[in-house]
């Protein structure tokens, strides 16, 4: 879907405040190797959804025990409001994932198992940082 030019800054804004974060994540978080976000446009920020991808499920689990998911959802919302983004919930907006569990649930493809993520939210965009 083509976007039009407010929507096109916005989404470039995300993506600016997205790959800061990425950066910082890919040096000091255990197991961190890429994230990826989608999108509706016409709910945003509502419909913004974040998925920070690890290796392994144990990495993910390890994240959340060790509150490092709660590190991540901090920089990257000060990276979206750096950008004039405010999130009102970051728990509703930013998940983990591994790239285990794709390949176990949907055969590596992260297209599909990332729509299970946008439901009634479409269209929607979508960019990968840090692959």
């Amino acid at each position: 879907m083509k976007l039009n030019k407010t929507t096109q800054k916005i989404d470039n804004n995300v993506c600016k405040a997205l790959k800061l974060a990425c950066e910082d994540f890919t040096s000091e978080v255990d197991g961190f190797c890429w994230l990826t976000h989608r999108a509706n446009y016409t709910n945003f920020p509502a419909s913004l959804v974040v998925t920070c991808v690890f290796d392994i499920d144990a990495e993910v689990l390890a994240a959340k025990e060790q509150k490092v998911d709660d590190h991540l959802r901090d920089v990257i919302q000060k990276q979206l409001l750096k950008v004039g983004i405010v999130l009102k919930n970051v728990r509703h907006n930013v998940h983990l994932d591994s790239e285990e569990s794709c390949l176990r649930d949907h055969n590596g493809q992260w297209p599909e198992r990332l729509k299970l993520r946008v439901t009634k939210q479409k269209p929607t965009q979508s960019k990968q940082f840090g692959r």
